[in-house]
């Protein structure tokens, strides 16, 4: 009746550990007819010996990775996009960090971050023109009305990766071949680091002629045209003209082109000098990298321009020179 009602009992642990104990005791007779076969008391021993472990505390093994290794892994995924795991485990090692590279996987898995030829694919705009950046330059010409309603045209160039300006030149006839005399000047002052620059960006103005884009394929630099009507394409250069204007030619009156030429230089040397660009995380492109806090009360101001822009140096610091400029004793 029981075998007809219950096909197989449900054994509990404490029947399990019942039986296990009088297995070895029960009479040979008893023991051919017992529930339980040599192989299931096994199996019963051995869930029990893997449940004994996995209660006991784990010993001191190897410790989890700090939460601060783990986020410069992270840190240099996200910076190297074409980096492999094997190649941050030597970056890591260079530092100092002893970390496995299926380690450094599984930390990528859990952040959501790609293998490294997924995550090279997924590059930003924003990131591809600052990697280019330290190569263009962009060129362009500016104009200023006199006071005497005549008009003189300005010609600079900007690095800009570091958005540096160079005022090039001043002219109310400007030609092709003062363009590219002027370009010639240029690239001699700048020496070797003329050859840094692989790409320069212009409008299609007439004055820049076959001989201007001779003198930067000597160089080894590509002309590229900014297209027709397209102001935009050559945006670095059309914003510090309405900065130039905004902060200094529009708020002067211009006699000639010799006045023209010291103001634009000495606004020149502000803007590489003195000036914060937001491009630049609000410092200037000459500044020094290792800025020194120093008491306010340290601080002093120095006028350029007549008082048009304002300066501040600290008194430890050296400010640049401006010959058309005394400095001022005002704090």
């Amino acid at each position: 009746m029981l075998r007809r009602q219950v096909e197989r009992p449900r054994l509990s642990w404490a029947d399990r550990a019942v039986l296990s104990a009088l297995a070895r005791h029960l009479p040979p007779v008893v023991r051919r007819h017992r529930l339980v076969t040599p192989g299931a008391l096994l199996a019963w021993h051995r869930r029990l010996v893997r449940w004994k472990w996995r209660q006991t505390p784990t010993g001191p093994g190897r410790p989890p990775l700090p939460e601060e290794t783990v986020a410069f892994i992270q840190r240099l995924a996200r910076e190297n996009p074409t980096w492999g795991y094997v190649r941050i485990q030597g970056e890591l090692r260079r530092l100092g960090h002893r970390v496995a590279a299926a380690t450094i996987r599984r930390v990528l898995r859990r952040s959501g971050l790609l293998p490294a030829p997924q995550r090279a694919s997924q590059q930003t705009w924003r990131s591809f023109l600052r990697s280019q950046a330290h190569t263009l330059l962009a060129w362009d010409f500016m104009h200023v009305e006199t006071v005497f309603l005549r008009r003189f045209y300005v010609f600079f160039v900007m690095e800009i990766a570091t958005r540096r300006v160079h005022v090039l030149g001043v002219t109310a006839d400007p030609t092709g071949a003062w363009v590219a005399q002027l370009v010639r000047n240029l690239l001699m002052d700048l020496e070797e680091r003329a050859g840094c620059f692989r790409f320069l960006i212009r409008d299609r103005d007439n004055k820049f002629t076959a001989a201007f884009d001779a003198v930067f394929a000597g160089n080894g630099t590509a002309v590229i045209p900014t297209p027709p009507q397209s102001p935009r394409s050559n945006a670095f250069a059309e914003r510090w003209i309405r900065t130039a204007r905004a902060e200094c030619t529009d708020r002067l009156l211009i006699t000639g082109e010799r006045h023209l030429r010291a103001v634009l230089t000495t606004y020149a040397k502000h803007y590489n000098a003195g000036r914060a660009h937001r491009g630049l995380g609000l410092r200037a492109p000459d500044d020094d990298p290792n800025v020194i806090l120093l008491p306010a009360d340290m601080v002093r101001r120095r006028q350029v321009l007549g008082g048009l822009i304002n300066e501040y140096h600290t008194t430890s610091a050296s400010p640049p020179h401006h010959p058309q400029e005394r400095p001022s004793s005002a704090a």
